[in-house]
């Protein structure tokens, strides 16, 4: 592994979110300096409770589909890198995508 790439790519992520986190609370604290109404607020604070909690949803779908994926890979005894197994992983996380959005369309 190639600690020299994944440095400066894991570095520019975390700039990256960092500012799109200060960028976002300015915004929200601009809305409520500038007497946004009570509802407008509260349907922003909503809307970020909500947004956390189908994240969550979202990443445990996602992350037990490719676990799935890495134990059939296990029991079919693939032990090396081929087209195969990352058809097989890829598959599995769109797997966990396509779960994640029937239970979203539910949960609404």
């Amino acid at each position: 592994m190639d600690y020299n790439l994944i440095l400066p790519v894991v570095l520019i992520l975390g700039i990256v979110y960092a500012i799109k986190s200060v960028v976002d609370g300015h915004t929200r604290r601009r809305i409520v300096e500038a007497r946004g109404s009570e509802e407008l607020v509260r349907s922003l604070l909503a809307g970020d409770t909500t947004k956390r909690r189908l994240a969550a949803l979202h990443w445990g779908c996602v992350m037990l589909a490719l676990a799935l994926g890495f134990g059939l890979v296990d029991v079919l005894g693939i032990d090396r890198v081929t087209p195969g197994a990352i058809a097989l992983l890829l598959g599995a996380t769109g797997l966990g995508n396509v779960v994640y959005f029937v239970l979203d369309r539910r949960l609404k």
